[in-house]
């Protein structure tokens, strides 16, 4: 694509998130529109939010769990930078959250890791686990600017990887200790979603690309191929994908995650 045709979907892209509202899917007016025509429109995208002052905090990857991609029509994950201001800290495994700004919002519940250096291309997920800090449970916010979640990859790429908030959990330090413990258990633990006590879905870690740990050397590669992308670093914060189905979201509801023998503390997120 030319920087001109980059710019207006960027543009529409903008407009849309900021005045939390639809528009049409950009592949129904381009049809030739692929995902790397949409990592190019999100580099524009978040070229504009750095210089409007917003600060990276790290990267979400998403439709990492296969078991959903017939359900959305998409075959093969994504990633998009997450935001200072979009990252929050529960306090004691509880937070709230209001929505009015996010369009036709879902809930994802997720592991999220904090990298103490970069990720190895490695399929060995104790040694990618040295090179994390902490893992924490999340809740993904995502949002889809288009009518009724449907869209193509390309589409859900350059809208921001549909992210609209991430909500941190408490994090489980990655020692020398427990390394091989997690290591072991990221693909076979089971995750509990549950809205007012009621559980909603089940989902096993290998749900995540077999594992939530290879999900980063996923993403590891994935940049390693776009020049344009800056490669994973320490500090920054990464998001894995969901372990369920997304899930809509209202008003006046309390979500809860329990994340069975992987030992991580779940969340409760009430939404304002």
């Amino acid at each position: 694509m030319n920087p001109q045709e980059i710019a207006e979907i960027a543009n529409e892209l903008v407009a849309a998130y900021d005045g939390a509202s639809m528009l049409a899917p950009i592949t129904a007016a381009r049809p030739a529109f692929d995902v790397a025509d949409a990592y190019a429109v999100l580099a524009e995208i978040e070229k504009r939010r750095c210089r409007d002052g917003w600060q990276p905090a790290g990267r979400k990857i998403g439709f990492t769990n296969r078991t959903i991609w017939p359900r959305y029509g998409v075959y093969q994950p994504m990633w998009a930078r997450i935001w200072t201001h979009t990252v929050h800290h529960a306090t004691e495994g509880r937070a709230s959250l209001p929505i009015a700004r996010f369009v036709q919002p879902r809930l994802e519940p997720e592991v999220v890791f904090k990298l103490r250096r970069p990720i190895p291309l490695t399929d060995d997920a104790r040694v990618v686990l040295c090179c994390v800090e902490w893992i924490a449970a999340g809740f993904e916010i995502v949002q889809s600017h288009f009518a009724d979640w449907k869209f193509k990859a390309p589409d859900c790429t350059a809208a921001f990887g549909l992210h609209g908030a991430l909500i941190v959990g408490t994090p489980l330090p990655v020692t020398d200790a427990n390394r091989d413990f997690i290591a072991a258990k990221l693909p076979t633990f089971v995750a509990t979603l549950a809205k007012e006590n009621v559980v909603i879905e089940h989902g096993i870690g290998a749900n995540v690309l077999d594992s939530p740990a290879l999900a980063l050397v996923y993403l590891a590669r994935a940049l390693a191929g776009q020049p344009q992308a800056p490669a994973l670093a320490a500090n920054e914060i990464v998001t894995t994908g969901t372990l369920t189905d997304a899930w809509p979201i209202a008003r006046g509801e309390t979500w809860t995650s329990d994340y069975g023998a992987l030992g991580l503390d779940g969340l409760e997120l009430r939404i304002d």
